[in-house]
């Protein structure tokens, strides 16, 4: 490389210096934080109440809310809060009401006892789930309206890595915390490390509401059937012109492509494989007879390292052979990986064998998760991002609760080596159908983005 080309480069990594791209570092923080609170670190504290691995993996369906989300997207979109609309904006009061419901909720969560009402924290957990997922789409909105579009990608490498780092405290750090300190007072921590969102949105600025071509366009027709509608009038004439723009808009664009119902299926079943075999990986480290802190220096903090690698890696491939490509690549790595537990099954407890094993499966579900979210972006269309992503990402959690909540009774129900097996062919229909698809549907100009003005 030539000294010019690389200060050109140097002068590129700027832009990671800018007051907005870094909010968004912190954004991404406060995303990711309550997600393991539900689900990792949720199950291992279960397993270790001595809750049977039935229930455990019933607990996946607290997790519910991240696959729904996109049924109350449109009212985060466009709804305003009484008084704190008027104070903060419409983004920021949403993501400052969110962010205060979610350390509450958390803190529920450490007030609750699994062996003496655990009904109650199921609850608890479910709510915090459904505040989180509430923040997520009201966040991923203030991302894109926040920065410049010379800043996405930035941007987007910020939030990625701000939201492993929120994983990592509630994840590795939850576990050490609970060794030291119990449960109770790990809980209590995590709800106050909220407050890193709540400072940044506090600190940082209201975007400015922006138009586009798709939406206009949408709002004329929309105009159009209500001068036709002489009987809309009104609260009613409001009331029907704000739901086509905010619900029926976003999801009738979508429905207009060729092979959506597909899209939405593949969607669905890409990693369940992988969130089957995640469902029950600590109770099968507990049982294989793991201490905490050793689950934590390899499957919380190595395996975050390799997690990382293995997007950098998914992202190179993304550019080099394509998206549809590095999806079938990445998938048939990410499917295969599961066999790792497999040997892990065989070999019982051995901290060799567990470090290769989670250096393997999260340098694949990285690779994976790199090409997924290449794959999601491009099917958005720039004037619903928000609504559309929502619905996209909604059908990505749907396989790793309410399909994966079966996973404890599989594992019940047959030793570990078979159930582990189990995941690796839970992958398949999702390569089956994505090889069917770069063959019928291969991605082209059929989904176009317009400028936003």
């Amino acid at each position: 490389m030539s000294q010019s080309g690389f200060l050109r480069w140097l002068s590129s990594l700027a832009v990671y210096r800018e007051p907005r791209v870094i909010a968004i570092l912190f954004l991404g923080f406060s995303s990711g934080l309550p997600l393991a609170l539900t689900f990792g670190t949720l199950t291992l504290w279960l397993a270790e109440s001595g809750i049977d691995k039935t229930s455990i993996g019933l607990f996946a369906l607290a997790g519910i809310p991240y696959t729904f989300k996109f049924l109350w997207a449109p009212i985060l979109d466009r709804a305003s809060i009484p008084w704190l609309t008027a104070l903060f904006g419409r983004r920021r009061s949403w993501i400052l009401l969110t962010q205060f419901a979610l350390a509450l909720s958390i803190l529920a969560l450490g007030f609750s006892n699994p062996t003496v009402n655990p009904l109650q924290m199921g609850l608890f957990a479910l709510l915090t789930a459904f505040f989180s997922a509430s923040q997520d789409i009201v966040i991923d909105a203030y991302r894109v309206e926040i920065l410049e579009e010379r800043q996405y990608g930035a941007g987007a490498a910020m939030v990625v890595l701000g939201y492993r780092l929120g994983m990592l405290i509630s994840g590795a750090g939850a576990l050490y915390l609970a060794t030291f300190l119990g449960w109770f007072y790990t809980y209590v921590i995590m709800a106050t490390a909220m407050s890193v969102g709540i400072v940044t949105i506090l600190l940082n600025p209201e975007p400015t509401q922006k138009d586009s071509a798709e939406s206009l366009k949408q709002e004329a027709k929309i105009n159009k059937y209500l001068e036709a509608s002489p009987w809309l009038q009104g609260w009613k004439k409001n009331v029907v012109a704000r739901f086509w723009g905010a619900v029926i808009a976003p999801f009738s664009e979508f429905m207009t492509r060729r092979g959506w119902l597909l899209t939405l299926l593949f969607i669905l079943l890409y990693k369940f494989g992988d969130a089957l075999a995640g469902v029950m990986s600590n109770p099968f480290y507990v049982e294989l007879g793991f201490s905490k802190i050793e689950i934590a220096n390899v499957s919380k903090l190595f395996g975050l390292a390799a997690l990382i690698v293995g997007s950098f890696i998914g992202g190179a491939l993304v550019n080099r052979i394509g998206i549809m490509k590095a999806l079938l690549w990445c998938g048939l790595l990410q499917m295969f990986s599961n066999l790792m537990f497999v040997w892990l099954a065989h070999t019982g407890y051995n901290m060799t064998v567990l470090t290769m094993t989670i250096a393997i499966e999260n340098l694949s579900s990285g690779m994976g998760m790199a090409a997924f979210v290449s794959y999601l972006s491009i099917l958005c269309n720039v004037a619903y991002t928000a609504t559309q992503y929502a619905l996209l990402s909604s059908l990505m959690a749907f396989g790793r609760t309410l399909l994966s909540s079966s996973g404890g009774w599989f594992a019940d129900h047959m030793s570990w080596g078979p159930f582990f097996l189990l995941t690796t062919a839970a992958a398949l229909p999702g390569m089956l159908l994505l090889v069917w698809m770069i063959r019928k549907f291969p991605i082209n100009n059929d989904i176009k983005s317009t400028p936003i003005k």
